[in-house]
């Protein structure tokens, strides 16, 4: 779907870019395109962020709606932004204001997907290091245990030890084999829309 705004009452802050209605067509996967229609450019932009409007933050749902989208083009297609306005601006230079505050948009949200990532990585070598450290002490101190003889009592804290040693190997493991994959992909998905052509038409 495409995005243009409901028909309501006049407010004081323009309806966010979630009050579209669908429009055909809104995106061309095999052309790696993406529509989105407002009706006032305003609509493109976090209504709640007090920055000056080349630094706010785009609306959640139009980053959202663009996202899902952009996930939805093979990788090897480069991705194509067609933003339409249809309320002309006071602004003249309003087409290259839109497509700069776009790309700084996405730019920054790159940028710090990979920091998360790296730090995601960091965390897991950090939690590695330890769970191993914590392994090999339960691991030794049960081989400690079991040298005491082999009663009931015994033979359970041998086995307690042995269990919280992995036990403490679960989390490292998990972010090493699963946490990262959705944090590289959704990295991706960023890079590609910050280096994405965008074509802003305004009062079309």
């Amino acid at each position: 779907m495409t995005m243009s705004p409901h028909d309501e009452p006049a407010r004081t802050a323009p309806p966010p870019a979630a009050a579209a209605l669908a429009v055909e067509p809104p995106c061309d996967p095999k052309q790696g395109v993406i529509l989105v229609r407002v009706q006032d450019y305003t609509q493109l932009f976090n209504s709640l962020d007090p920055s000056p409007f080349l630094e706010r933050d785009l609306d959640d749902d139009l980053v959202d709606y663009i996202v899902s989208w952009a996930r939805e083009i093979p990788a090897d297609k480069p991705l194509r932004l067609e933003i339409q306005v249809r309320q002309p601006s006071q602004r003249s230079d309003a087409a290259e204001f839109l497509r700069s505050a776009i790309q700084n948009h996405f730019s920054n949200a790159s940028v710090l997907k990979r920091n998360e990532f790296r730090q995601l990585l960091r965390r897991g070598r950090l939690s590695l290091a330890i769970g191993l450290l914590v392994l090999a002490t339960a691991m030794l101190a049960s081989e400690l245990v079991a040298r005491a003889g082999e009663r009931p009592l015994l033979n359970y804290l041998r086995e307690g030890l042995i269990i919280g040693g992995w036990v403490a190997m679960w989390r490292p493991l998990e972010i090493l084999l699963y946490d990262w994959w959705p944090v590289r992909a959704e990295r991706r998905v960023l890079e590609r829309l910050r280096d994405a052509t965008i074509h802003v038409s305004v009062g079309a």
